[in-house]
């Protein structure tokens, strides 16, 4: 059973996460025993245990043909002989002994077919993509980044990890923030990528300081979207970066290649109305289990100094299938005005922000939405960009309609078409080469690890 008051208290924006460095060339050493315990309960609970030693280093490179601020080498670990199922794939040498370690774990019945499968075309798919960054050591990255995806791809499907309602981050013994951003920045064309109106996200951070919540409205177009954002502030705004709570579907956190990566982001976790009746049977739990995220979700704001992104669309971007252009997916009117509510009602000043997000060649979806677990992951080098703008008042379009239902969808249509503008910029800048030629009077392009 849950109980709301069992969640952990608000934390504030500036003391509930550590810092890891991104100095280049930086070494972090760690040494840690931990091994996850988990009640198999419906999505609310989670208990831990720790026993298991192992040693962790982050490497950086500084050399990398994609001209990133900081461009690590990789993330590697080696466990303690405690550790049951490290061993397979941290000891990997070569390619030809992380794939062999695959097959041993399918042969052994405790790798699932589909899972060993999926893990066998991701990599494939992962050192193409970091090969075409022309990066001198894309050998060692992928070997290294992979090594360490499949490890704690496995050890999750040994033991999963339970998602509570809210997530915070695991930074410790295991940093899987830092393994999240490891994984993903080879992917990124730091040349060829932008952010939009740098100085607002300055003006975030003065606000959360005087303890009022941010809510950024987005569009959403890959699993990465949370690394994308956060390699894209973090020479400028670190904090930012580490401390965004993201509002998380449930997919995300029962794949199992996706779920470390999801480990290491702040979660409001939820079921999202495409996949709400999938499974008939399921509705009515799911409905209940949303019902006790905006409940913490609430409790939080009340809090203040929470950062959040929603995306109120439900789902990802894809493109329109005639043209195959991609543009953000239509807001949804009662996902919106639930947010707004929720930041009015909060006891707390809060301000509402439009972003843009254009990074789905990195990694996009598939064409048309799955019912099942396990898509295929297509990736890409490519640049990407983000881009946000001042907050709409909902007050002022208010005033001007005649009943509530018309003020919450031109409220919604606004957001979105402000969304829609910035997303437009990103597209010239990015796609068309225009660069930072393509800022506009509303949208003023940057690279600020330059």
């Amino acid at each position: 059973m849950f109980i709301l008051s069992s969640s952990p208290p608000p934390t504030t924006f500036f003391t509930s996460t550590t810092t890891a460095t991104t100095t280049p060339k930086a070494r972090v050493s760690f040494s840690f025993s931990v091994r996850f315990c988990t009640r198999r309960q419906p999505f609310p609970s989670l208990f831990h245990s720790f026993k298991v030693s192992a040693t962790a280093e982050m490497l950086q490179d500084k050399e990398s043909s994609s001209s990133s601020p900081a461009p690590p080498l990789a993330a590697t670990t080696s466990s303690g002989e405690t550790s049951k199922d490290s061993r397979t794939f941290l000891n990997a040498t070569t390619e030809q002994e992380l794939l062999a370690g695959i097959t041993k774990e399918r042969e052994t019945g405790r790798l699932p077919s589909s899972v060993a499968s999926g893990m066998e075309e991701l990599y494939h798919n992962y050192k193409n993509a970091v090969f075409q960054s022309g990066n001198p050591r894309a050998d060692e990255i992928v070997l290294s980044n992979m090594a360490i995806a499949f490890d704690r791809m496995f050890y999750d499907v040994e033991d999963p990890f339970v998602f509570e309602p809210f997530h915070e981050a695991l930074r410790e013994p295991f940093d899987y923030y830092m393994f999240g951003q490891n994984y993903i920045r080879p992917l990124v064309d730091y040349r060829n990528s932008y952010v939009g109106n740098i100085s607002l996200f300055y003006e975030m951070e003065e606000k959360l300081q005087q303890g009022h919540n941010i809510v950024l409205m987005s569009n959403h177009q890959t699993e990465a979207d949370p690394a994308i954002i956060a390699l894209l502030l973090e020479a400028t705004n670190p904090r930012i970066a580490e401390n965004m709570t993201y509002v998380a579907g449930d997919r995300v956190l029962i794949d199992p290649l996706c779920k470390p990566f999801s480990i290491g982001r702040n979660l409001i976790c939820v079921y999202s109305k495409k996949h709400l009746t999938d499974i008939p049977e399921l509705v009515e739990m799911k409905r209940k289990a949303n019902t006790r995220s905006l409940k913490e979700m609430a409790l939080r704001l009340r809090g203040g100094s929470q950062l959040i992104w929603i995306a109120p669309s439900g789902g990802r971007d894809r493109p329109y299938p005639h043209t195959e252009d991609w543009y953000p997916a239509p807001f949804d009117t009662s996902s919106v005005d639930n947010m707004r509510r929720l930041v009015e009602h909060s006891g707390t000043p809060g301000h509402i922000y439009p972003m843009a997000l254009l990074c789905h060649n990195i990694m996009p979806p598939p064409p048309q939405v799955e019912k099942e677990i396990g898509e295929k992951r297509v990736i890409s080098f490519h640049g990407v960009g983000l881009s946000v703008s001042p907050g709409i008042s909902f007050s002022d379009i208010a005033t001007a309609c005649e009943n509530p239902e018309e003020a919450k969808d031109l409220y919604t249509q606004a957001v979105y078409n402000v969304v829609m503008e910035q997303y437009n910029v990103l597209k010239s800048a990015i796609h068309a080469k225009q660069g930072l030629e393509a800022s506009t009077p509303s949208v003023s392009l940057s690279q600020p690890w330059n």
